[in-house]
């Protein structure tokens, strides 16, 4: 009896040895949180230590060092995984290195340092990025505009771009919500803001705050920008000095043939679009397709691209994912007219049969930006007033996924980044 034991010691020591790797599923059926998992990721490459993203290989999966404190978090934090020896893993590798095999590992080096683009009012849930890093439990600060035009932005490798009007309209809720207490209340602290800051006028300023973003961005910042936020930003590049802004929003008249003077060689991703004119209307430009589409919600659904991991590992990180097809959401800039798109942008996600384009990244400068047409991944309408999501109920949500591959994107060994 005692023999057998001391064998049964060695047996799990030995086994102990050679399990020098944590895999962490990504796909359907292995994974039970993938919205935790990424921030199991971050937390590794915080403590200094390199991931390798399998890309392709079960929905995406991230292979880590093993670790008692990386298991204990693993299981803290509610994250499938699994213990792979020495020989495991490098089969895995192997595997994913084979030519005829469309995969590849992609090293993740350093935590990147995460801004997000908000007021400083706004809590976690009015915005999906802030909710899900708060349930990923991946750390970011908060920026506005007085940092951004301080050139503040330099000290972060990713930034996100909150819900936010860059054209000064005030996100064209005048029609609705003029009388509304809150609209009345951001007008006002938009405006004293403004002042502040050595501006006459909200629009004059927020185009000042974009073209520091542009510059960030030119420099090798990584963007990323969701409903809004995307298309007025373009709009604010196109215009730059040019006044758009009816008399409700700056106190004067807009410039006489306005949309003539826009330079569209200034913007990031879209081109030749018409600028909204009316001032009650819920739009700011041809670019946004939500008022043109005719898609019943229970068929709205996008596709993800497929690309070559590896010869094209950036697309490929951007679109990991455990399904191809992902539920569509509403915002007010819900997606992106593809005949508007410039050809030097890639499409990662769209409806084909809507010809429209949901997901989209590019390059500018040293720099990259990915716009995410849509609100809230799990809210298909979210209107003004509503409930938090709670992402305690959508674990495993793609849509998400999508939001947390651009945050790790930035931790990629840039040799990888053949785009």
């Amino acid at each position: 009896m005692r023999n057998c034991l001391f064998s049964l010691v060695l047996i799990l020591f030995s086994l102990n040895l050679s399990a020098s790797s944590i895999l962490i599923p990504m796909d359907a059926e292995g994974q039970k949180n993938h919205l935790k998992a990424y921030g199991i990721t971050y937390w590794v490459l915080s403590k200094q230590q390199k991931v390798q993203w399998l890309l392709n290989f079960r929905g995406g999966s991230f292979l880590l060092p093993d670790g008692d404190s990386i298991r204990k978090e693993c299981q803290i934090r509610g994250v499938s995984f699994e213990i792979l020896s020495d020989g495991q893993a490098q089969d895995i590798l192997d595997g994913i290195s084979s030519p005829a095999m469309n995969q590849e590992a992609v090293i993740l080096e350093k935590a990147p340092k995460i801004a997000v683009y908000s007021p400083k009012g706004n809590q976690p849930w009015d915005d999906a990025v802030t909710m899900v890093l708060t349930y990923a439990e991946i750390p970011y600060e908060t920026v506005y505009d007085e940092e951004v035009l301080d050139d503040k932005l330099v000290l972060y490798d990713w930034l996100h771009l909150h819900h936010e009007d860059f054209t000064g309209q005030y996100g064209k809720f005048y029609g609705s919500y003029r009388a509304a207490p809150w609209y009345i209340q951001q007008k006002q602290d938009a405006e004293a803001l403004a002042t502040k800051l050595g501006f006459s006028k909200v629009s004059e300023e927020k185009r000042a705050v974009a073209l520091k973003i542009r510059n960030y961005v030119i420099g090798g910042g990584f963007m990323f920008a969701m409903c809004s936020a995307t298309d007025s930003f373009d709009i604010a590049l196109a215009a730059d000095g040019v006044d758009i802004c009816e008399p409700m929003f700056d106190g004067d008249p807009s410039e006489a043939n306005y949309q003539s003077k826009l330079d569209f060689r200034k913007t990031f991703a879209f081109t030749d679009f018409v600028l909204e004119r009316s001032a009650t209307r819920y739009e700011f430009s041809s670019i946004d397709m939500t008022t043109k589409r005719r898609i019943p919600k229970q068929s709205d659904y996008f596709t993800l691209m497929d690309f070559s991991a590896k010869w094209d590992p950036v697309p490929t990180m951007l679109c990991q994912n455990h399904t191809a097809l992902v539920k569509g959401f509403m915002g007010q800039t819900t997606s992106f007219e593809r005949k508007g798109i410039k050809p030097t942008v890639m499409v990662l996600g769209e409806n084909k049969i809507n010809q429209e384009a949901r997901y989209i990244h590019g390059i500018k400068g040293k720099g990259f930006f990915t716009f995410y047409g849509g609100h809230d991944p799990e809210d298909y309408q979210h209107r003004v007033g509503d409930p938090k999501t709670e992402l305690e109920l959508h674990p495993t949500s793609p849509g998400y996924r999508l939001i947390l591959n651009n945050v790790l994107f930035p931790a990629a060994q840039k040799k990888k980044q053949k785009t």
